[in-house]
């Protein structure tokens, strides 16, 4: 009894400390009224119906984006700890290896379980109504998609209360995480997670390449796509060439810590370095896949709120392309010190500096389209706004780390750190909160506050300056990362303990923000004309939110800028006057991706803890269920006239 109850403390890491019991507290307790709320309100079959078994793409970019906002709240909560660990010297609020877990979840959860997520989120929610068409080109794979990515953050985020978290950092690399230096089941929480939700991004990936390529509406060819559909289209590409190899490195790491085999380990035969080269092939396109949908998204922000066209299209396309052809060519610049030579350095060198001349072509389309506007400063335009700056100071201390000789001295330190917060959180993060701000009424119906939005931007933008300006002086002053805590001597502790305030004040911003939708969801200004911002592209002429078909008749384009050619031509979106409706074909909803993506997780489980008799159940679980919807034919219905007539008729479209 008594080897019983110490697995279980170990097992449930209740030797952790009390950070690890209130977590565990935290969780029961969220997870029991969550189960209460749904009994009593009787709301099981609602969510069974309505969520669980959607494949509708409007519902499906919802969960993403809750999805990465509660990933933005784990993810951040990381960084807070790490930050109170490191305002002052000789801090001891974090054990060695508790600080470890934290370092190596943060990065990975911000990256892979809430940037990619939201921008996942948003190409669902805008690109096939931007485009013309009813849904993507593939439905259940794109609900498959979602729930793999669900059940890969899930199996993730429980590895913080069960059997220990990993904390070889967010690249991973061996031979740190071999089984020689990295026991436990905490290493293979990332290698399965990863490679579940890679399953599904991969798949996204070829859902929008395809449903872009064939799936627009009348008229709309290439050169008059919207901006942030652009953006989805060499993003998918990218996707298609870049996680494949992800996949690669993961598997090969898996099967060396679970099978005993050698890829990686240097005394068995294996190389290491190899392992650094697939990460990286995957881990600087990757950069891209997070930052380019949010270079299109702003040009829709700022040519909305410009009330004018984006100035320079055809560059801005020609820009997207040579950043996802370049990116491919610069992951050595991650290892320059690592000893490949002075010829392998230069060539990665100049590819890294000229990857910046594309991405600055865009910063003065984005001035250029601003110039004589009339501009409207919402919420959703001062984020955009806020990432310019920010991210031009991402970008030039990109171009410093990229000169080889100076990346000897930059390498490993607190500059790179502030370095690619300024890239991922000045690029990335801020262009998600203007993209939720701008598509929130499409989503939902309602307009986030402008008042409360402006206190959210300012806080987040001050204390994002706050948090990380300092951190580049900190490099210089010697100070590198993965450090869990220093000395008094080195004086690096009253720029650690501002830098510490600015991210508590990021905290703040976001608890502003979380304020802000619970209060517009029940006092919020309601979207009546699905056109809040006087839009310029399709998905501003439905109804917020669009109906589940949403164009009654697919519409006609007849330039860039679809809608609002329409609006000054005196278009309805339905076409001319008595056109007739016909019945609309859409696809039926299903439960069995949920349940698939759920044996995945058991599959996964058993990889994580070597318990082959629970993967074995779970392959074979998802061996059945790919059977089984190869032989389902009745997989789609019709939509009646009468149903179309009253949903136009409610509209105000007939």
């Amino acid at each position: 009894m008594h080897g019983v109850v110490n697995w279980a403390v170990h097992f449930f890491m209740l030797d952790e400390g009390p950070l690890i019991w209130l977590s565990d507290f935290l969780i029961i307790c969220a997870s029991l009224g969550i189960v209460v709320v749904l009994t009593k309100f009787r709301l099981w079959k609602w969510l069974w119906d309505e969520w669980l078994t959607t494949v509708d793409h409007k519902k499906i970019g919802i969960m993403y984006m809750i999805a990465a906002i509660l990933m933005l709240f784990r993810g951040g909560t990381d960084g807070l700890l790490m930050r109170a660990q490191l305002a002052w010297p000789n801090m001891h609020f974090l054990s060695a290896d508790h600080y470890d877990q934290i370092f190596t979840t943060h990065g990975t959860i911000m990256i892979l379980f809430m940037a990619m997520p939201a921008i996942i989120g948003f190409f669902n929610v805008a690109v096939p109504l931007q485009i013309g068409c009813r849904d993507v080109a593939f439905p259940y794979l794109n609900a498959i998609s979602f729930w793999l990515f669900f059940f890969a953050a899930l199996l993730f985020n429980l590895s913080f209360v069960v059997g220990g978290s990993p904390d070889g950092g967010w690249t991973s690399y061996p031979p740190y995480v071999e089984n020689q230096f990295d026991p436990g089941p905490g290493e293979n929480y990332y290698l399965v997670a990863l490679s579940i939700t890679g399953i599904g991004t991969i798949a996204t990936g070829i859902n929008f390449l395809v449903t872009i390529l064939r799936m627009r509406a009348p008229g709309m060819t290439f050169m008059r796509m919207p901006m942030f559909t652009w953006s989805v289209f060499v993003t998918s590409v990218i996707i298609l060439f870049a996680f494949p190899v992800l996949a690669v490195a993961l598997a090969l790491l898996l099967i060396d810590r679970d099978f005993g085999s050698h890829f990686f380990t240097v005394d068995g035969g294996g190389a290491s370095m190899q392992y650094v080269n697939l990460f990286w092939f995957w881990g600087h396109p990757e950069v891209y896949i997070v930052i380019l949908p949010i270079f299109g998204l702003m040009s829709e922000v700022i040519s909305t709120f410009s009330h004018k066209r984006i100035f320079g299209y055809s560059a801005m396309v020609v820009s997207m392309v040579a950043i996802a052809i370049l990116s491919f060519v610069t992951w050595v610049h991650h290892f320059f010190t690592m000893g490949a030579g002075p010829g392998v350095n230069s060539f990665f060198g100049v590819s890294t500096m000229a990857i910046a001349i594309p991405t600055g072509v865009k910063v003065f389309n984005w001035i250029f389209t601003m110039h004589k506007g009339r501009l409207e400063f919402k919420t959703a335009m001062l984020w955009s706004l806020g990432v310019i700056p920010n991210f031009l100071i991402g970008g030039l201390t990109g171009v410093m780390l990229a000169v080889p000789p100076a990346d000897y001295q930059y390498h490993n330190s607190y500059f790179l750190i502030a370095h690619f917060h300024y890239t991922l959180i000045g690029g990335t993060v801020f262009g998600v909160f203007s993209g939720l701000y701008y598509w929130w009424p499409k989503m939902f119906g309602v307009l986030l506050n402008e008042k409360l939005g402006r206190w959210h931007f300012w806080t987040f933008m001050i204390g994002f300056n706050i948090c990380f300006f300092p951190q580049f002086f900190l490099g210089f002053m010697g100070m590198t990362r993965r450090m869990y805590t220093y000395p008094a001597g080195y004086g690096w502790g009253v720029v650690n303990l501002i830098s510490t305030i600015g991210a508590f004040l990021m905290g703040v911003a976001f608890i502003i923000f979380v304020y802000n939708i619970l209060w517009s969801a029940r006092y919020g200004e309601r979207d009546t004309t699905g056109d809040p911002w006087d839009g310029r592209t399709l998905e501003w002429a439905t109804t917020s939110p669009a109906p589940h078909y949403n164009f009654a008749i697919i519409p006609t384009v007849k330039g860039r800028d679809a809608w609002w050619l329409m609006k000054q031509n005196g278009e309805s979106i339905n076409g001319p006057k008595g056109v007739p409706f016909r019945p609309i074909h859409m696809p039926n909803n299903s439960g069995r991706p949920f349940i698939m993506s759920a044996l995945f997780f058991i599959m996964g489980a058993g990889f994580v803890f070597q318990w082959w008799i629970l993967a074995i159940i779970g392959f074979v679980g998802v061996l059945i269920c790919m059977a089984q919807r190869s032989f389902e034919y009745d997989d789609s219905h019709y939509i009646p006239v009468e149903e179309i007539e009253k949903t136009e008729a409610a509209a105000g479209r007939l």
